[in-house]
C-alpha cells in the first residue's frame, strides 16, 4: 500500500485533469469514459515511466544561479552545474546552510513541477520520496517496481534532478570572486540560497499575518487587551525574482509569487541623548524654561485676573502642582542615565543635588531628610524667580506669600522627589 501522501498526490491530480477535460456537455457515458481514461493516465505504470523520463530536465538546487540572472542557467558550455550543499550542522551561531532545516529548491523547465512536487513528498517517517529512492528503501521497491519500466531505470530517471553532468560549468552571469589560492585563482560563483530566502519570507509573512497577528491588531483597534499582542517588523524590502515568468527562476519562486524580503540592513543612526545628566546645577541644565513654559504662562493667566476666589487660587495651585510634576518627570529622566553619565571625578554637582539624581545614592535618599529640604527650597525659589524673570514686568505684586505657597505645594508632595 502506498504512503497516504503519494496517494494524495495522484488523487489530486486526477481531479485537475478531469475538471479541466470534462465539459457541461457531456453525457453519463463520455464522462464514465473520461474518468477511465484519467484512472489510465495517473495509473502507476504509465506515471511514472513518463515522469521518470522528463526529470532530467529539472535540476534540484540549493543555491540556484537563476537568482543571479534569470539567463545565467545556460551557456556555450552547457547547463551551469546545479549545487546542492549539504552543509554540517553546527552550533556556531550562523544563519547558514546546514544550520537552518529548509526546502532544496529546483530550476529548469516549468513543464517537470508536477514530478518535482511528486520527489518531494514528505512520507510518514518525514523523510521526502527522493531520499527513500536514493537509499532503495522498501517503500521506494515497492512503489517504483513495475511491469512497464524496470525499478533500476526509474530510479535512474528520477535521481536524474538531484545529479549535475561530470564537469562543472558556471556562467559569467552569475556575481563572480578570483581569489588567490598558491599562485593559482580559484573562481567563485556566488550565488543565493533560495531555501533561506523564502524561510525568512515565511516567518516575516506568519509574523505579521497569522491569524493571531490578525486578532490582536483587531484588539488594539477596538482598544481591548490582547494577553498575546504581536509584533512588528519596520522597513522592510520587498525584491521581485523573474517579473511575470517567476517560474523561470525556480520552484520556490514560482510558488511565492517571485516575491521575497529583505530585511534592513543599515546600521543604526547615533543620535544625540536627549537626556544629560547635569554637571553643576539640575535647574538651568536639566531642567529650564523650555520644559515648562506652556504651564507658566498658564498660571500667569490665572495670576493677572484681578478676582481672588476659592476658584482662582485653585487653578492656581492645580498649574504650580503641574510644574511640580514636569520637574519630577524629569528628575526620574536623568536618574535613568545617572549610572551611565555620571562621573564623579567631573562632576561639580552640589552635594544635595547629588543624593537626589544620582541612582547610587538610592539608600541615603530613604534614609536621610537633609538633602529633600536644600532641594525644596532650591525648587521653589527656580519656580518663583523663572517666573518673575518671564513675567515680572507685567505683574508687580507678586512677593514673599507667591513663593511660601509655592514651597508647601512642593512640601505636600515630597515624597515624589525620594
Amino acid at each position: 500500500m502506498p504512503d497516504e501522501a503519494i496517494l494524495n498526490f495522484f488523487n489530486e491530480r486526477k481531479e485537475a485533469w478531469f475538471k479541466k477535460n470534462s465539459k457541461a456537455s457531456m453525457d453519463e457515458n463520455a464522462l464514465r469514459a473520461l474518468k477511465d481514461e484519467c484512472d489510465t493516465v495517473f495509473s502507476f505504470e504509465n506515471w511514472l515511466p513518463n515522469a521518470a523520463k522528463r526529470a532530467g530536465q529539472m535540476s534540484m538546487s540549493t543555491h540556484p544561479c537563476t537568482y543571479s540572472h534569470p539567463s545565467a542557467r545556460k551557456n556555450k558550455n552547457g547547463y551551469v552545474t546545479s549545487v546542492i550543499a549539504m552543509a554540517e550542522k553546527r552550533n556556531d551561531g550562523f544563519i547558514r546552510c546546514g544550520n537552518i532545516d529548509v526546502e532544496i529548491d529546483a530550476l529548469g523547465n516549468a513543464a517537470v513541477l508536477d514530478v518535482h512536487k511528486f520527489l518531494n513528498l514528505v512520507m510518514a517517517d518525514s523523510k521526502p520520496l527522493y531520499d527513500h529512492i536514493q537509499n532503495d528503501t522498501e517503500l521506494s521497491k515497492t512503489l517504483l517496481s513495475i511491469n512497464s519500466m524496470s525499478y533500476e531505470d526509474l530510479k535512474e530517471g528520477f535521481l536524474a534532478m538531484l545529479q549535475s553532468a561530470g564537469s562543472s560549468v558556471t556562467s559569467s552571469k552569475i556575481k563572480q570572486i578570483y581569489f588567490p589560492v598558491s599562485n593559482q585563482y580559484h573562481l567563485l560563483s556566488v550565488v543565493s540560497n533560495s531555501g533561506i530566502i523564502y524561510h525568512l519570507r515565511e516567518q516575516v509573512d506568519l509574523l505579521r499575518f497569522s491569524d493571531q497577528t490578525k486578532k490582536a491588531r483587531e484588539s488594539k483597534r477596538n482598544n481591548e487587551f490582547d494577553e498575546d499582542g504581536f509584533k512588528e517588523v519596520f522597513n522592510i524590502t520587498t525584491i521581485g525574482y523573474g517579473g511575470t515568468k517567476p517560474q523561470n527562476i525556480s520552484v520556490l519562486n514560482n510558488r511565492f509569487g517571485g516575491k521575497a524580503h529583505l530585511l534592513s540592513s543599515i546600521p543604526p543612526s547615533l543620535q544625540k541623548s536627549k537626556v544629560r545628566f547635569p554637571k553643576k546645577n539640575f535647574f538651568g541644565e536639566s531642567f529650564t524654561l523650555y520644559d515648562c513654559n506652556d504651564v507658566m504662562e498658564a498660571l500667569q493667566k490665572l495670576i493677572l485676573i484681578n478676582y481672588n476666589n476659592v476658584n482662582i487660587r485653585e487653578g492656581r495651585d492645580y498649574r504650580i502642582q503641574e510644574l511640580l510634576n514636569r520637574i519630577v518627570h524629569k528628575m526620574w529622566l536623568v536618574r535613568s542615565v545617572s549610572h551611565k553619565q555620571f562621573k564623579e571625578d567631573q562632576s561639580k554637582l552640589k552635594a544635595h543635588q547629588k543624593i537626589w539624581l544620582c541612582e547610587s545614592e538610592s539608600e541615603q535618599r530613604e534614609s536621610a531628610d537633609e538633602w529633600m529640604v536644600t532641594v525644596i527650597k532650591e525648587m521653589s525659589l527656580w519656580i518663583f524667580r523663572t517666573y518673575k524673570k518671564k513675567f515680572g514686568s507685567k505683574d508687580k505684586t507678586l512677593g514673599d506669600d507667591f513663593l511660601k505657597q509655592i514651597q508647601k505645594i512642593i512640601e505636600d508632595n515630597r515624597e515624589v522627589l525620594r
